[in-house]
């Protein structure tokens, strides 16, 4: 036996029997403990990718924090995203809301400020927010063109890790992870933000509220 069959076995040694045909691999994931406050982590995660977060007690605490992001990120024109709940718009929220139901041009889209969108699922461990195109989410040229990202998730919708966070999701949508701004780095590791979507990431929680 040369050296790389003695790898080979020892490695096939600790793998232990082969499952047979059509048996489910085990997955022995680490799991996270139940007690574990997921808006927190959630939040603090999402804070680390240089996105910013606001809490609201409920459903109700929405309009006023949108509007707060939209003064403070001086946003003129908001595109809204077809389905998203119009009790959440603020009633003077200082921008211009636009419809994208007919879908706008891309060229149109480019010139607005932000685009405002719900979530399907939310990744605690991660501080990823996954989009499906579903009600309130839109296409995903909308989450893609404008320089800013307005989230907005319910505290039920955050699962604790990806397992979860998968389970939770339909897997024939067109499903995108989003963790934080875009942004990538150079050959001398310059960091670059905005190259492949939005330049700046605003996620607003809801901890109650269905």
């Amino acid at each position: 036996m040369n050296a790389r069959q003695e790898v080979l076995a020892r490695i096939r040694a600790a793998l232990g029997p082969e499952p047979g045909a059509g048996e489910p691999v085990p997955r022995g994931y680490l799991r996270q403990p139940a007690d574990l406050r997921l808006t927190g982590l959630f939040a603090e995660r999402v804070a680390d990718y240089r996105a910013t977060v606001t809490t609201v007690r409920d459903e109700a605490g929405l309009p006023a924090a949108i509007a707060a992001a939209v003064t403070r990120l001086a946003l003129a024109d908001v595109v809204v995203a077809p389905g998203f709940p119009p009790r959440w718009l603020p009633a003077d929220g200082g921008a211009r809301w636009l419809a994208d139901d007919p879908p706008l041009s891309l060229r149109d889209l480019d010139q607005c400020s932000a685009a405002l969108t719900t979530a399907a699922a939310g990744i605690a461990i991660t501080g990823t927010i996954v989009l499906d195109a579903g009600p309130g989410q839109g296409r995903r040229a909308l989450t893609l063109v404008p320089d800013v990202h307005v989230c907005v998730l319910r505290a039920a919708q955050i699962a604790p890790d990806v397992p979860a966070g998968l389970a939770r999701l339909d897997p024939v949508r067109p499903l995108t992870f989003i963790s934080g701004p875009s942004a990538t780095s150079d050959i001398e590791l310059q960091r670059v933000e905005g190259v492949h979507g939005p330049r700046t990431l605003h996620v607003i929680i809801a901890e109650e509220g269905t």
